[in-house]
């Protein structure tokens, strides 16, 4: 009976009401929609962190780590990667020749990181294939073709067809020099990257050095993130003469920036949640006010106090219930909405290139976030309702009738 009632007691002033359930509705809906797109951004940096260079996992020469020296490889490198392939989980490995050099042009010069690579296996790991602007993906079969970003190709520059010169140290130390035409030129979410990162085949570069093929970084890409620290305690296992990383050590700061925008989305929404409590507690007082002598005589012929504390708070827990999953489902559905569609950030694309967020933003939101949002809202309803209740309840009979 006192559900039955509570309920129709929500709806005695349907103009009040309405007012208080639109409100909490727009109030959610605006904290999902912020959350969402700053969940979504995080989300964005992993994501492109992960698909541009990182990979999940990746290992290097104990030597390597401490010191980027042409002779610090890992030892039997191409053994391991055939070997990492094998691990269940794994989708695909791509093994890497990472040399620092400088890059030279008729007008200009920089130094780079000149990474080896054989384009095929590559193409399984990182998307750098499907960032090209111009040219092609080693395409040709042509040697000595080689890679590089747009703003490299701008500071240097050079165009589609130009030819550049590297300069890079040997395995005994001496200087290379090697002339080489740019077959492609790739844009990716980050211009730092761009600037300084080039590709060029392994068979290219060992025949250039004169040695015989090596490794100095094995990119392993996983069938699923949710296996990332199983897989990963595998390899270290099982490759335990070299360091083995995942993309959360390789690039903390990252991993950080994901944590954060998911605990901003909480604070956020638990701030929303805490000023509507104060409109739904003005509310519930002003609906308390209004039936003193209907609530004086209820308690007058035998109501006891504990149901009308009870049903004041089924009347709160009902009115925000309702407005709250209102403001779900309506920023459920936006966010459905754009996280297919994606929401078009390319006026500040230059600024999210410094954080290596792509143009497209595409908000997310994880289920759980909606279950831990419908706990926060039955909380702040018990709390809201606690104030107007005890109003309630300390109601003297014989005054409030009296007086109202």
């Amino acid at each position: 009976m006192l559900i039955s009632l509570a309920w129709k007691n929500v709806w005695r002033n349907k103009k009040r009401s309405l007012i208080i359930l639109t409100a909490i509705a727009f109030g959610l809906w605006g904290g999902l929609m912020s959350g969402s797109i700053m969940m979504g951004m995080g989300e964005s940096m992993v994501e492109t962190a992960i698909n541009r260079d990182l990979a999940h996992i990746q290992i290097h020469d104990k030597n390597f780590v401490k010191e980027n020296k042409i002779s610090n490889f890992i030892p039997n490198g191409f053994e391991v990667i055939e070997n990492a392939r094998s691990i269940e989980g794994v989708k695909a490995v791509s093994g890497r020749t990472i040399i620092e050099g400088m890059a030279a042009s008729p007008t200009s010069s920089y130094g780079v990181k000149i990474v080896g690579i054989e384009p095929q296996q590559a193409r399984q790991v990182t998307d750098i294939s499907k960032k090209i602007i111009a040219g092609s993906y080693f395409e040709s079969k042509r040697k000595n073709q080689i890679i590089i970003g747009k703003k490299l190709a701008k500071r240097l520059n050079l165009k589609l067809r130009s030819k550049m010169v590297l300069s890079l140290q040997d395995l005994d130390g001496s200087i290379i020099y090697t002339a080489c035409r740019v077959v492609g030129i790739f844009k990716t979410e980050s211009s730092l990257f761009d600037d300084m990162n080039v590709f060029v085949r392994q068979k290219d570069l060992f025949k250039e050095l004169n040695i015989d093929p090596i490794v100095h970084e094995i990119a392993i890409r996983l069938k699923s993130a949710q296996i990332l620290q199983v897989t990963d305690e595998i390899i270290k296992a099982k490759f335990n003469h070299c360091i083995v990383r995942t993309w959360k050590e390789l690039a903390p700061e990252v991993a950080f920036l994901s944590i954060m925008m998911q605990q901003f989305t909480y604070l956020f929404v638990a701030i929303i949640l805490f000023a509507l409590l104060f409109g739904i507690t003005n509310t519930m007082l002003m609906s308390v006010m209004d039936r003193v002598r209907e609530l004086g005589v209820l308690i007058a012929v035998g109501m006891k106090k504990r149901k009308v504390f009870t049903m004041i708070l089924l009347e709160t827990i009902f009115l925000s219930i309702t407005g709250g999953f209102g403001g779900i489902l309506i920023g459920g559905l936006t966010i459905a909405y754009f996280s297919s569609a994606g929401i078009d950030l390319s006026a500040f694309a230059t600024s999210l290139e410094n954080f290596g967020s792509s143009s497209i933003l595409y908000p997310f939101l994880p289920f759980v976030m909606y279950i831990i949002l419908t706990i926060m809202i039955v909380v702040a309803a018990n709390i809201a309702a606690i104030y107007p209740a005890l109003k309630a309840i300390r109601l003297q009979p014989s005054e409030a009738i009296r007086t109202y």
